[in-house]
């Protein structure tokens, strides 16, 4: 036998069994009447050896009718439309960023152009007031000097 450090083989699986069902007998089903002018004639040839083959004509295989293909395929006018339509969006957002962007510029012009105005008017404010330096402007309508002193 097996010394004992060493495994056994694995027992083999039980066979199974099959046993096929039988069908069901079917009754023969009767077979429709062939109408005589339906079963072709027989013809018979005779060979140059003089052997004379019989058999029924058989009519040529007529080719099955080939569909008509459109001249272009629907997934090629589907990925023209498709392109069309793509192009259209993109058309419609580079009108829109234009629009942005020239927006944007107006908008920047009229703050600067206002900017200028507000600027250039507070310029004149300063710049008039200024002719008066060297003191405080007083008055003087009813005031007395004598002796160089005033009393006012």
């Amino acid at each position: 036998m097996y010394p004992s450090h060493t495994t056994r083989p694995p027992t083999a699986p039980a066979m199974e069994v099959h046993h096929p069902t039988p069908l069901p007998a079917i009754a023969p089903t009767p077979t429709a009447a062939v109408e005589p002018h339906a079963v072709p004639t027989v013809a018979s040839i005779v060979l140059p050896d003089g052997r004379v083959v019989t058999g029924y004509a058989i009519s040529p295989m007529q080719p099955e009718p080939v569909t008509a293909k459109p001249p272009v395929s629907r997934t090629a006018v589907n990925v023209a439309l498709g392109g069309v339509g793509f192009l259209a969006v993109c058309g419609g957002l580079l009108l829109l960023t234009s629009f942005i962007t020239a927006l944007a510029a107006l908008i920047t012009q009229l703050i600067t152009l206002a900017a200028v105005i507000f600027g250039g008017w507070i310029a004149v404010q300063v710049f008039s007031a200024s002719s008066h330096r060297g003191g405080t402007t007083v008055n003087i309508r009813k005031a007395v000097i004598k002796r160089n002193h005033f009393h006012g």
